[in-house]
């Protein structure tokens, strides 16, 4: 049995001009020790998908999902209690911003603490103990005098370590991690990455890894959802999808990444040209046809998932179209 199991999940917002359907069937299974990449432009669904899982979504949200489980466990039919007692403890997220996820008010011992102490019966010695291992453990030194400071003392990439020691303290199953380094310089993002690929071998925890950036999903990621106007169009094995891209939208966002050996100094990258459709109303055909160079008529109607092979699936009506350079 996958350790996550989503079926056609679903996300729409009432707002002044209608129903946004933010998030529109998205399915997908996670085993443990696996890592899955969900990509896609700043907009697509990525972030909510994420939220969705936790339960975390804005009030207004409805979320609703043919299957959304938890080894075993039914997210749609659990109740708030049974909800916080696996987020935090068998469920965790680290969030993009951790200068906004983390509490100014509180020192980084406190919040570190609070989640073991909510989940498991240990004294308050026991909890810093484990928070100072995990500091360590995740690059920062003089971990015991860090406990007394607060989130505005460190840099972002210490909070973001502080965030991911946070999310390990009660060595969870399952890890999302929502566009980690997104507000960190390129040296940082490296070490964070590194350092969430050590760390879910050590604990054997499956991971879901949020970001726009392929570069970071061919290092880290086992398997990758690509996301567009809050639907998946293509997924698969990272060495599937790198490797013979067959959405056209996937393909655009390959082209816009410069390739070690291929793309010389100064060469212009790729762009993807018009804008991702409003997803108030109906919505109907494939999203991305307005910004297509293979849209026909037939993409108004309904699209078929189609398998290529293996577990490589896109949701488009084109057979392969050739290379993506």
């Amino acid at each position: 049995m996958a350790l996550l199991e989503v079926d056609r999940l679903t996300i729409d917002i009432p707002t002044e001009a209608g129903l946004l359907h933010a998030v529109g069937g998205v399915s997908f299974t996670l085993e443990r020790g696996e890592t899955l990449a969900i990509v896609g432009e700043s907009g697509s669904g990525k972030s909510l998908t994420s939220l969705a899982l936790m339960d975390l979504l804005p009030s207004r949200a409805i979320r609703k999902a043919a299957t959304l489980r938890f080894d075993g466990i039914d997210l749609m039919a659990a109740g708030e209690r049974q909800k916080e007692d696996l987020r935090g403890d068998r469920m965790a997220m680290i969030f993009q911003e951790p200068m906004t996820s983390l509490n100014p008010a509180y020192t980084i011992g406190d919040q570190l603490t609070e989640a073991l102490r909510r989940h498991r019966t240990v004294s308050a010695k026991a909890a810093r103990e484990r928070a100072v291992h995990l500091l360590e453990r995740v690059g920062i030194t003089a971990a015991a005098s860090r406990l007394g400071q607060y989130p505005h003392q460190l840099s972002g990439g210490l909070r973001q370590r502080v965030m991911i020691a946070m999310g390990l303290m009660c060595e969870p199953d399952l890890i999302i991690a929502d566009e980690p380094t997104t507000a960190l310089d390129v040296t940082i993002q490296a070490q964070i990455l590194r350092l969430l690929r050590d760390l879910q071998q050590e604990f054997g925890m499956a991971l879901i890894l949020v970001t726009h950036d392929l570069g970071v999903v061919a290092r880290v990621a086992t398997k990758v959802a690509v996301m567009y106007a809050g639907r998946l169009v293509e997924t698969g094995t990272v060495r599937e999808v790198f490797g013979a891209p067959s959405h056209p939208y996937t393909r655009g966002l390959l082209r816009s990444i410069p390739v070690p050996g291929r793309t010389r100094p100064g060469e212009p990258l790729g762009t993807i040209p018009g804008q991702v459709p409003g997803l108030v109303g109906d919505v109907f055909g494939c999203a991305f046809r307005n910004r297509c160079d293979h849209a026909a008529e037939a993409c108004a109607g309904a699209i078929p998932e189609r398998l290529l092979g293996g577990n490589h699936r896109m949701a488009c009506i084109l057979e392969t179209v050739g290379s993506p350079q």
